[in-house]
């Protein structure tokens, strides 16, 4: 089996532990010859590295690791590159989700004015020229993105790159199945196969097949609404994810032909979730003094004694097993299925055809095959309709440089209630993010 060489870049985040971990835990699925950890960020990213240094060497002794600032080095003789990226950082994740919320607007890191359209327009040029710099030392290369928001930053790698030997992920639905693993009795989410439609962080659940060919969304359906949802996973178990868990009881109460995606509460509950929100304490704010300072705790720990230090393991694992068994399947053209981001090409036929719309294929090595929905009833298809427009909309105000693109992209966003606001709300987000965006005309 061919050995594989891996960049994971916006290797000082939080998530790459466990990116590391499944690396290391799927050495006989997707053996490596090289790891590479990349990031503007030296003094984040050899933190990391510290604290996943021991694990490394120990489960996988004989592996070349490299860790560097330096573009070349990271993107040479590369197979995978692993993209997790945050433009702005969480200082500017906590400014898309105050400017809106100063309005009565949904603040919120991939939805709304702030998430969808202020994250989206930052995010392109990063990607985009992530993107470039891979291709330019690994031409061959297969780039599977994480970064957020990933419908926009699909949006425009379409446009680019045509999404040639690029694969725009998300761990969401994923980390749902989870949670639906573990309230069915099931060992893991790759029990399940799920159909499902729609867009990133904007789909539902249709059926839910067990590996007896059994749609098991009926029984579960029941089960959330008589127990609540389970989460087994502590990225997710926090108090304002518990929040988010029951609302997911009241999006299924309110609309139960099928199971939603949980950022659904964002666009169909727009105005309640707003108002209890706060716009001093965000969820930028919880993660900077939560998983960030774990991380940092951490690292001291490892400071104070490193001869004896021992790397922890990770207790959430989805976002890293994810990407890994992707790039498995594309690898050795496993033909595996998974819920990715697609261009829709008749995956959902009463949709647009350049819709980047999420929904099951088969990755091979010559990328996804998606598998075709039957066509969605007027409900569903006006609200993905309204969303794509305002994604679609935030990318065009990104390449035309165009104040109107981005005005229409945040007031047709179903999260905003007037143009008076949406003016608002653009006007600070464009001083907010300064150099971060196209001067806009």
């Amino acid at each position: 089996m061919k050995k594989q060489a891996v960049v994971i870049v916006g290797a000082g985040s939080t998530h790459t532990p466990g990116i590391i971990q499944s690396l290391l835990q799927k050495k006989n699925e997707f053996p490596l010859r090289k790891l590479v950890m990349y990031d503007i960020d030296s003094k984040r990213m050899h933190l990391v590295y510290d604290i996943m240094k021991q694990f490394i060497y120990q489960e996988y002794p004989e592996l070349e690791v490299i860790v560097t600032t330096d573009k070349e080095k990271a993107y040479t003789d590369i197979d995978f590159v692993f993209a997790q990226i945050r433009q702005g950082g969480l200082s500017m994740r906590s400014t898309d989700e105050k400017i809106p919320l100063k309005y009565d607007v949904v603040g919120q890191e991939t939805c709304g004015p702030g998430g969808s359209i202020s994250y989206g327009i930052r995010s392109i040029t990063g990607v985009v020229e992530l993107i470039k710099d891979a291709r330019r030392y690994s031409p061959k290369c297969w780039i599977l993105n994480y970064s957020n928001p990933a419908a926009v930053v699909a949006e425009a790698t379409r446009r680019e790159f045509n999404n040639e030997r690029i694969l725009n992920i998300c761990d969401m639905p994923t980390a749902i199945l989870l949670s639906f693993t573990k309230m069915l009795g099931l060992k893991n989410w790759q029990e399940l196969d799920p159909c499902y439609f729609g867009l990133n962080h904007f789909g539902w659940f249709t059926e839910l097949y067990d590996k007896d060919g059994v749609d098991r969304l009926p029984e579960l359906r029941e089960m959330i609404l008589e127990k609540g949802m389970a989460v087994s996973d502590k990225h997710h178990q926090d108090p304002d994810w518990n929040k988010t868990w029951k609302q997911y009881v009241e999006i299924v109460k309110d609309y139960p032909e099928f199971l939603p995606n949980s950022y659904l509460q964002y666009y169909l509950y727009s105005k309640e979730m707003a108002q209890h929100m706060d716009q001093n304490w965000t969820r930028a704010d919880m993660v900077i003094n939560g998983r960030e300072k774990e991380m940092f705790a951490e690292h001291t720990k490892y400071l104070e004694n490193p001869e004896s230090y021992e790397s922890p393991i990770q207790d959430f694992t989805v976002f890293g097993d994810f990407i890994v068994d992707a790039a498995s399947s594309i690898a050795y053209n496993k033909g595996e299925r998974f819920l990715v981001i697609v261009e829709n090409n008749g995956a959902i036929p009463n949709l647009p055809a350049d819709a980047m719309v999420e929904v099951p294929a088969y990755i091979r090595s010559w990328g996804p095959e998606p598998i075709s929905r039957p066509a969605i009833s007027t409900f569903y298809k006006g609200l993905i309709e309204n969303q794509v427009a305002s994604e679609k909309l935030a990318v065009d105000a990104y390449y035309e440089k165009s104040y109107e693109k981005a005005l229409q992209a945040i007031a047709i966003n179903k999260t905003v209630p007037s143009t008076t606001i949406a003016k608002q709300i653009l006007d600070d987000l464009i001083e907010a993010n300064g150099d971060f965006w196209p001067e806009l005309h």
